[in-house]
């Protein structure tokens, strides 16, 4: 269960835990030295900012007693302060941009890294608090990355400001200065205190159904077809449309506490415009000072008033952030962490062996809360074939699961070969983004096959007019629409061909062919020296293995040898 969002140390710990592995990292002194340019640029643009604010009140007092050379040497100097300033000001934005994208790519690199890495992917899909990753990744890191630069330099900037113009305001007006301060720390503690708790918990809120409402969408596009056989637009509209009024409906609540903290923050800040003309004015009607310090000490007010009350100015970006924040420590959590395992529970043992084997293997769904199949052993020998048959929901694609080391949650052993020795083909096969070679060679990379013998086991597939129909095999196509299920399963059928493991589990791999296409591909699996599994349902398939596997929907299950060999 997540922790209720709100501003909190719990909340400061997250950011750290979140930001600082970048710091300490190996690009620690491009990233610290980038971050030190922009103080001194930071710093360097506050002292030319305090300079021409005495600019200005220097030419309005020459102004007023009209003094011509005073006003025209002031003149000068202002403009000669803002041709070295801008090139300092335009280095500033540049510098800050800069290690904003290089500490974003570090951290892309470092999620992707722990999301790819240890199957974290797949396992975090039945961790119910993660919702749409890919918003995480790509969305989530940039807004932590932007803004916590900006935030950083938003309060140095407030510091150096606070400390360059409040030695100017208090040479004109000590009360003034104090009564800033006052009034500041009252106005951000009434505005975290009463506004921020509720509009982070709001945005955090919000970016959940946002990036629910697009992944809602997504869908729709991915499974286009299927939709469309089962003339299924009205309750997918309905469905999106849900999603959207789950937006629409939060999107409310989040600008009718904006409303209020607008109220609250315009009367605030406008009650403010006229305070240092109030405290200045009495001396300045009786000719103490000039009417320049009038707007020397208003523009200083404004720029101390500024700085004290920046979480009151920030307070709608902070509370994105702080929602941005909490997602990607959950996110960050979770997939470099190994799941919990229920007290009393246990995980299946996994043991690197030559050959396949189950021992005593007790399976349970990934929550625990059911068991599949209970106290199975079995071998199978080197070089033969294993099939599992049994009702739907029974349990045979699960024990290919746990095979893969995708799940875990029982107990009992499997012995296994390393996972880069064994090819998975399930009943959708995966299609990759690329060419029809790499189609072909997934998830090889780098394996030295020749056209010609990638041709001739498209033949055995019976896929033989595939490199004349898209012309070649560096073609690149949207190939999950382009070809049919079925040519899919025979493509996923080259690949075992052309990568040519030592085992192979294949998940209902057959299930869009003919039987006599099917027989094709079994008939030449076996000519190999292949081990491997198969699930599926025709009796057909009974014909290619030496051993059955029965399971039953009451955890039971039984092993023979196939009769029909």
């Amino acid at each position: 269960m997540l922790k209720k969002k709100r501003f909190n140390l719990d909340l400061l710990k997250n950011f750290w835990s979140i930001a600082q592995p970048y710091w300490f990292s190996e690009k620690k002194w491009q990233a610290r030295g980038l971050l030190l340019l922009v103080i001194v640029l930071l710093g360097t643009f506050t002292v030319f900012n305090v300079f021409l604010t005495n600019q200005k009140a220097e030419f309005i007092s020459a102004l007023s007693a009209q003094n011509s050379d005073r006003f025209w040497r002031s003149i000068l100097q202002f403009f000669g302060t803002v041709v070295v300033a801008v090139p300092f000001v335009s280095s500033y934005s540049f510098v800050r941009q800069k290690l904003s994208i290089f500490w974003r790519r570090w951290m892309t690199d470092s999620f992707m890294k722990s999301y790819l890495g240890d199957r974290s992917f797949y396992k975090i899909s039945y961790h119910p608090e993660i919702d749409n990753p890919d918003q995480r990744i790509a969305e989530d890191i940039k807004s932590f990355t932007d803004q916590s630069l900006s935030f950083l330099v938003t309060i140095l900037n407030a510091i150096f400001q606070l400390f360059g113009f409040s030695a100017l305001l208090w040479s004109i007006s000590q009360p003034l200065v104090f009564f800033i301060v006052i009034y500041a720390v009252i106005g951000t503690v009434i505005t975290t205190g009463v506004f921020g708790q509720a509009l982070i918990r709001i945005n955090f809120e919000q970016l959940k159904r946002e990036a629910n409402f697009r992944f809602g969408l997504i869908r729709v596009r991915e499974n286009s077809e299927s939709i469309a056989f089962y003339g299924g637009e009205k309750q997918e509209l309905k469905q999106v449309n849900n999603l959207f009024i789950d937006v629409f409906d939060n999107f409310n609540r989040l600008i009718k506490w904006q409303l209020y903290l607008d109220i609250f923050r315009n009367g605030y800040e406008f009650i403010t415009w006229a305070l240092p003309s109030v405290i200045i004015g009495p001396r300045v009607l009786s000719g103490e000072l000039e009417i320049g310090v009038v707007i020397q000490a208003g523009q200083a007010f404004a720029v101390i008033f500024y700085s004290l009350t920046v979480i009151v100015n920030q307070l709608d970006r902070l509370t994105e952030f702080a929602a941005g924040i909490n997602r990607l420590y959950t996110f960050s959590i979770t997939i470099k962490s190994p799941p919990e395992v229920p007290e009393g529970e246990s995980i299946i043992n996994t043991v690197k062996n030559s050959d396949l084997a189950l021992k005593h293997l007790t399976l349970k769904t990934p929550n625990y809360q059911r068991t599949l199949v209970r106290d199975i052993s079995l071998r199978i020998p080197s070089g033969s074939g294993l099939l599992i048959m049994g009702a739907s929901g029974s349990g045979k694609s699960s024990i290919l699961r746990a095979i893969a080391g995708l799940w875990n949650s029982g107990k009992g052993a499997i012995y296994r070969p390393k996972l880069n020795k064994i090819l998975f083909l399930p009943q959708k096969p995966y299609m990759v983004l690329g060419s029809l070679r790499q189609q072909l060679l997934y998830p090889q990379s780098n394996l030295d096959i020749s056209d010609v013998e990638i041709q001739e086991v498209l033949e055995r597939v019976s896929l033989s007019q595939l490199t004349e129909r898209f012309n070649g095999l560096d073609a690149v196509e949207n190939w999950s629409q382009v070809l049919s299920v079925g040519e899919q399963q025979r493509v996923a059928f080259a690949r075992l061909f052309l990568t040519q493991p030592n085992y192979v589990i294949l998940d209902e791999a057959t299930s869009a062919l003919d039987v006599s296409t099917e027989e094709l591909l079994y008939q030449q699996l076996q000519g190999t020296s292949l081990t491997f599994i198969s699930v599926g349902h025709r009796p057909t398939l009974k014909n290619y293995h030496q051993q059955l596997l029965e399971i039953t929907a009451n955890e039971s299950w039984q092993l023979t040898a196939s009769s029909t060999l």
